[in-house]
Formats: C-alpha cells, structure tokens, sequence
C-alpha cells in the first residue's frame, strides 16, 4: 500500500529571527503548498531582541506550520526552556525537551538531543552528558526489532562526519563537534541526521549503515547541516524534504542504496566514546630515518620528513609492524632495489613494477612493514589515496587510465599495483567485463562493491583477498578461500580483451637489465616531477 510522503521542513539557528524565518515559511508555503511540520535545530534564541518573541509568546503573532525545537546551547538562553521534559513555547511552537523520542500519529519517529555536550557526569541545563546519550541509547536500541529511527536532531554536528565524504568546506570534522553526538548517530542509524551551530551548510553524501558482505543490507543515513537564519552570505538554512515512515515502508525500498552512498564514517574508528573510555587517534607512524635523494642534481638534501624545509613531528611518532625476516618493499631494507623507487612520501613511496606490463606499471608501497590495506594507520591510508590520485591526473594527462589492484596472499608487503591502460585500447567496461569472466572461467566469486566503499568494512586484518579498483571508482573483490592464481591481475590486464600483450603475464618473463631498468626509472622521475605533490611547500 503506498503511503502519501510525509512534507517537512528543517531549519538552522534560528538566533531570535522569528519573523525572517517565519516569513520564509509562508513565501515557500504560498509557492509549494503546505508543509506538516517545522523542524529546528541549534539556537532558537538570540541574545537579545525579546520584543520578537514576545509577540508570539502573547498570541499577536503566530508561527505559520507545527514548529518543533531544541533546547538551549548556553546559560544565557536556558531561561526560555523551564521544563527539560518539553512544553509549548507559544502558538504553535513546541520545546521538544532535553532528549527523548517523538513519534507523530503518522508513525514517524524523531529522536532529538538537546544542547552541546559536557563529559561531566551532571550536566548544566544547556548541556548533555554521556549519561543522558546512554539513557537516549538505550531507550531505543532496547526495544526487539529496532531498525533505526527516521530523523534525528542535535544541536552539534557529530565529530568526523566528513570521513570518506565530501568536503564540508571551512568546518574541520576531525576538531569541530561532538563525540557523543557520532556515538548516536552510529547507533540510532537516523535516516537523516539536522545539526546546526557552525554557520555552515554541508550536505553531506549519504553513508551506509552495514558492513558489505558481512552484514543484511540496511537504510542510509543522510547528513544536513544548516546555516543560521538571514546570514549575509546567504546560505542555506532552510531544507525542504519528504519522508514516508519507516514503519510504513518496504524493507526492500528502505534498504535501496543512492548511487553516491559512502562508507560509515563512525565506523572502526575509535570515535564512539559514551559509557568508555574515548580511544586517542592513532599516532603518526616513524617514517623519516631512511630517505635517500631521488633528485640526481647535486647539492640538494631531501628532509626526514619527507619534505623539503620543514620541521619534523612534533610528537613522539609509533614505528610500523617490524617484518618476520627480510623483506624485498620495507625501504629501510638492504634487499630493496632502490634504483626501481621513483618517488618518495612521508609514510609510502613509489618504484617502478620489475618486469612490469608496461613501462610505466608502478607499485604503490607502505615505507613501513604492512601486509595489506586493511591494516594500513589512517595516516598511510591518506597519503595512499593521495597517490593514486596523482597517479590518475598523471596517467589522464597522457591519454591513458588506470587499474589498481592488490593480491593480499602468499605475500609480506603490500603491493598496491597501478597499471595504466592506453585510453585507445578499451573503455574501462571492457576491462571490468574482462575481470569478471575470466573470475568466472577460473570459478572466482568476483563480486562487484559499492563505489564509496572501504576495503576495511569488507575485509578483516589477516584476510586473504583480491580488490580491484577501476577508473570510475568501480571496485570487484574476492575473499580467498583456498587457493588463488598469484597471476591473476596481470593474465586479466595482459589480455586480448585489454592490453594484448599475454605473453607478458609472468613478471618474470618480462624482466631486463639493471641499466635498462634504471633508464626507464630517469625517464618516469621526469615524466613524474610536474605531478609530485611530495615537493609542495
């Protein structure tokens, strides 16, 4: 049975400019026709103009739809809220309480949160503390068959919302918010989230709310922060949306993943600090005791830091896993072959692939000893996407894309392997069609994974598996189970149907000279130099 849309508006600090808002209202009303509710979020008050309020607190004004709001964010406006169980304001404006659940007779469900949050175990009346998270927590979560809830409010952005995300333009995630406030939101799985404060819009992509292939499929969550009423910059600070209950939908149209769904950003984190103690970021790994100079022009030092002219880490920085024995990628190891290594970043580096596909197949490799990209520190894990992003706008640049694969068995180091393919050769279909049915010739489960995903939701450390990244962002993954072709990659790249080159499907029958080897590395150091985002100030 299909139920007719439910229409809401969200709102930002609305900081005492009732009639601005209101007026909004009624223009978009007028224009759109009528919305059921009104939604607000962060300051309600301002700190002064309380001749507005008080035409609508005596009735000579009105507010235009069913308005619901937050309480106070600080002691000059807790005055306004007396009941922390929610009251009505005025006409029409409701005071939903310090925490709790509203569920309209439609069935929609909205948890809301009021005030910024205090670690203090008795909160001020403008503040919520890890208790009062626990109790919202537990309240929902406890009840049999809890899927979510369709809407929840705060007042303060969640910290590290922007995690695998899209810029959220002047607003720091990783230092701006809450903690307690990322702990619900990953526990209430709100299939949207309204928060305010920070004069800023972000419309966050939407995340997922499962691990891919561990867990049934479930909703995604979408992240709105809004700006404050009649800034003069004119952002957003009104958002208009329709929503059918939860309860009321088919779980087959709740799970429904958008195009553009990302990773969970609260996810293995470390974030999730109620009821424990918050876990510290993980620290920098020591990557700065053995860079060479890859520049041949006399004269010129490379810094331990990876950079020219600046200062090391201030903090004591964690040494990567020491390897069991030798190992051929640690770049500190006297078994490298440092004549194949193009270029050098803080915590990973480049070298060219020994009897590569093609003379510019490089491998993207962890200075440190890590065996896979699931077990890489959040550090490696930036400067890796950072290369693979230069590598993209490098390999673009000369009329070709590039594959991305890593085969994490029967091998020590990480070897995230980059194989451009000319863009004359075959569109990157033709190459995801080539991977797939030479899976299926070989009986390899070659699934296809969501775009935004991480590695690290599918697989666990220690997991045997095969990921391949293509140009669109499309990513195929197998887990090993038993056995798998150590070829693999290449024989799919080296193909009739992608590069026409099989006889090149061994490395080792690729191999050539040291001095051959060293000419092609010059030449790539060259090519490379103008896309070196190593050498920025």
């Amino acid at each position: 049975m299909d139920q007719k849309p439910l229409r809401l508006l969200a709102c930002g600090d609305v900081e005492g400019k009732f009639d601005v808002l209101f007026n909004r209202v009624r223009t978009i009303q007028k224009k759109s026709g009528n919305f059921d509710l009104l939604l607000c979020v962060g300051n309600f008050f301002g700190s002064t103009q309380d001749a507005e309020w008080e035409e609508y607190k005596t009735g000579n004004k009105k507010a235009p739809i069913q308005t619901y709001v937050l309480g106070a964010n600080n002691q000059e406006t807790a005055k306004y809220f007396q009941d922390a169980d929610g009251c009505e304001l005025a006409e029409n404006i409701t005071y939903l309480g310090r925490k709790g659940v509203f569920t309209g007779s439609s069935g929609l469900q909205i948890a809301y949160l009021s005030g910024t949050e205090s670690l203090d175990e008795t909160a001020p009346a403008h503040s919520f503390s890890p208790k009062d998270v626990s109790s919202l927590r537990t309240m929902l979560c406890s009840a049999s068959q809890f899927k979510g809830v369709d809407i929840l409010l705060t007042s303060p952005w969640p910290k590290y919302v922007g995690s695998f995300a899209n810029s959220s333009g002047e607003v720091d995630t990783k230092k701006c918010g809450s903690t307690l406030v990322s702990s619900l939101a990953s526990s209430l799985k709100p299939r949207y989230h309204f928060a305010a404060l920070e004069k800023s819009y972000y419309e966050r992509l939407p995340y997922r709310n499962h691990v891919v292939l561990q867990e049934s499929a479930q909703h995604a969550t979408r992240f709105i922060a809004l700006a404050n009423v009649g800034n003069p910059e004119k952002k957003k600070y009104l958002y208009a949306f329709s929503i059918v209950p939860m309860k009321l939908m088919a779980v087959a149209e709740l799970v429904k993943q958008p195009p553009d769904v990302t990773e969970n950003p609260y996810r293995d984190s470390g974030k999730e600090a109620v009821g424990r103690k918050q876990i510290p970021a993980a620290q920098e790994e020591s990557a700065c005791q053995f860079f060479f100079d890859l520049n041949e022009k006399p004269g010129r030092k490379r810094s331990s830091t990876g950079r020219d002219n600046k200062p090391p880490h201030a903090k004591q920085p964690r040494k990567p896993p020491q390897p069991p024995g030798p190992c051929w990628f640690c770049l500190a190891s006297p078994e490298v072959e440092k004549h194949l290594v193009v270029n050098i970043g803080t915590h990973c580096y480049l070298a060219l692939a020994k009897g590569g596909l093609s003379d510019d197949h490089v491998l993207i490799l962890p200075i440190g000893h890590y065996q896979s990209v699931v077990e890489l520190s959040a550090e490696v894990v930036e400067e890796v996407e950072k290369y693979k992003a230069t590598l993209k706008r490098f390999f673009k640049s000369r009329g070709k894309r590039c594959v991305l694969f890593e085969r994490n068995y029967k091998s020590h180091h990480l070897q995230l392997q980059v194989v451009p393919v000319p863009l004359s050769c075959c569109v990157t279909d033709d190459i995801k069609d080539a991977f797939i049915t030479q899976a299926q010739e070989q009986q390899i489960e070659l699934l296809e994974i969501p775009e935004h995903s991480d590695i690290k939701q599918i697989a666990q450390p220690g997991a045997a598996y095969f990921y391949v990244e293509l140009d669109t962002g499309e990513k195929l993954f197998h887990r090993i189970k038993k056995n798998f072709p150590l070829q693999f990659g290449r024989e799919v790249l080296a193909s009739e149907a992608v590069l026409s080159i099989p006889h090149k499907a061994d490395w080792r029958q690729c191999q050539t000279s040291k001095e051959e080897e060293e000419a092609l590395a010059r030449r790539f150091r060259k090519d490379f130099e103008p896309f070196d985002f190593t050498l920025d100030d």
